[in-house]
């Protein structure tokens, strides 16, 4: 077991090595071997994943987890216990009590003892008939920091969470290395570690990633084949920070790559999150020498009263087919096949059926391709039957019997191929979700989490006036999470459960000798 976060010349280095579920494998080993680190975090859950990994624990109630995760520490656990960089992560997902498990695995593999944490308490599929969102498949509050905060404190190598903030990732580590706490004297140290949090939370994206400027990376030679470096921040007792990369990696930290990433899900001045409501009009920017961008003067004032949830709906049954329309008369063969395949489907036709065509090819185009266009015809029920084989033979069946030079773009699906989901935005009390926990091996212990005072409320649906100026607490995207009320985890006392106790560690190999499943 390590023993605290204890920061080197009162820097905290936190680093990120990923910012969605699939991102770069090797990114863990290169943040890990590309300079010193304190803490490395890593970010897989957006809405869409949750879908994902709830679709993975229909099949497998073991499952649930970011398997991705797994193959990394497969490969760096050894090295990242060698140099002494705590891992932090929401790789739980929907499981992260069987993901700890899986850890603690991987470790006995390895012949590695590590301390492993998981935090729960985002979990709300016990409570969706009573919050107003029965059948979710997936419903999940976005925790705070505190949970992560305690599993540091007391000497967690590796703390994985279920549904939290990323942000909160770098303010749990923040807390647990300066010691803030969630009272107000610390409200604007928090809101700067949010705002780091932030900038590392897509990974490339504070490097050159997605970045309309992208070209001037390319004028000043920090852009081309390399892979872009992931972004880490040195976090100071005060929250300010710097944002920088390793060195020699690709792509660059300037003002207006750390602004883009900035902004990126803002709705407006003020940031809301679980921790604490940033103030974003006080944010000062600077570049401090080449790849390095001081963040100061960030204010912060207390959280809202509700957390967002999101909630994932299984939606029905999903196909489409795609026709080439090419040469002449394009209009009048796509009208043309679209009343052949609606008669085809029309003695019991799919609940939704969409048309949509590619922009019409030019007159006289030089290529058969440069003279088409595609018309697609997407189609959605609650039955399979409707938009399976059924749906795909109304059209193949045409292939002689239609517009000249009728074409597919591929074989026809089934419709299992392609199940939909539906989203909604909902808010609800804070005091709705269950105590958070941070729990470890081999003697789980919990702590409460509730604020003192708080009375539960009920949820409100999206027809019920959401709280004013609702803006992304840290989600992947707003238009498809939700905001419940929840509890907000307060600041762990001394009861809570210490990770791994009297645990020794023994010494690790100069690298893992672990390969990637």
């Amino acid at each position: 077991m390590t023993g605290p976060l204890t920061p080197t010349d009162g820097v905290l280095r936190v680093g990120t090595c990923s910012g969605f579920y699939g991102d770069r494998l090797t990114a863990m080993r290169e943040m890990l071997e590309g300079g010193p680190l304190d803490v490395l975090t890593g970010d897989y859950l957006a809405e869409l994943t949750m879908l994902i990994l709830g679709k993975d624990a229909m099949k497998d109630p073991s499952a649930g987890y970011a398997r991705t995760f797994v193959r990394q520490l497969e490969d760096c656990l050894g090295l990242a216990l060698e140099r002494g960089v705590r891992i932090v992560s929401n790789a739980g997902g929907l499981n992260p009590a069987g993901l700890a498990d899986r850890v603690r695995e991987v470790a006995g593999g390895l012949g590695l003892d590590v301390a492993v944490a998981h935090v729960e308490g985002d979990d709300l599929r016990a409570q969706a008939a009573e919050l107003g969102f029965a059948g979710a498949l997936t419903a999940n509050a976005y925790l705070g920091g505190a949970g992560i905060a305690a599993a540091l404190r007391q000497g967690a190598d590796v703390v994985v969470t279920g549904r939290t903030t990323y942000a909160s990732l770098v303010v749990g580590a923040g807390m647990a290395a300066h010691g803030w706490t969630l009272d107000a004297a610390h409200h604007d140290a928090l809101a700067g570690a949010v705002v780091a949090g932030h900038v590392l939370e897509c990974g490339t994206q504070a490097t050159g990633g997605n970045f309309s400027g992208f070209r001037q990376l390319f004028r000043s030679g920090r852009a081309g084949a390399a892979p872009l470096g992931f972004p880490l921040a040195e976090l100071r007792a005060d929250g300010s920070s710097t944002i920088t990369k390793h060195p020699g990696t690709g792509g660059a930290v300037t003002v207006d790559t750390v602004t883009a990433q900035l902004l990126y899900e803002v709705q407006s001045t003020r940031y809301l999150g679980p921790d604490v409501t940033v103030l974003l009009d006080t944010v000062e920017l600077a570049q401090e020498a080449e790849d390095r961008v001081a963040i100061t003067g960030v204010r912060g004032e207390a959280p809202p009263a509700t957390l967002k949830v999101c909630t994932n709906h299984l939606g029905g049954w999903r196909n489409a087919v795609e026709l080439v329309l090419t040469g002449l008369d394009v209009e009048a063969k796509a009208d043309w096949v679209r009343e052949q395949v609606t008669a085809a489907l029309a003695a019991d036709p799919p609940a939704e059926v969409a048309w949509s065509r590619t922009t019409p090819p030019p007159l006289d185009a030089d290529t058969e391709e440069g003279a088409s266009c595609l018309l697609r015809c997407t189609v959605k029920d609650a039955s399979p039957d409707r938009v399976g084989k059924r749906f795909t033979a109304a059209a193949v069946e045409l292939a002689l019997a239609s517009y000249p030079g009728f074409t597919m773009t591929g074989p026809r699906r089934t419709a299992s191929t392609a199940p939909p989901t539906s989203r909604a935005r909902r808010w609800c009390t804070r005091s709705s979700t269950p105590t958070a926990r941070a729990r470890s091996s081999p003697t789980p212990r919990s702590w409460p989490t509730r604020r003192p005072g708080r009375t539960p409320g009920a949820c409100a649906r999206r027809r019920t006036p959401p709280p004013p100026t609702p803006s992304p607490a840290a989600s992947r995207s707003a238009r498809s999470s939700t905001r419940v009320p929840a509890t907000r985890a307060a600041t762990p006392t001394s009861g809570c459960g210490s990770p791994t106790t009297g645990s020794t560690r023994r010494s690790a190999p100069p690298a893992c000798s672990g390969s990637p499943s």
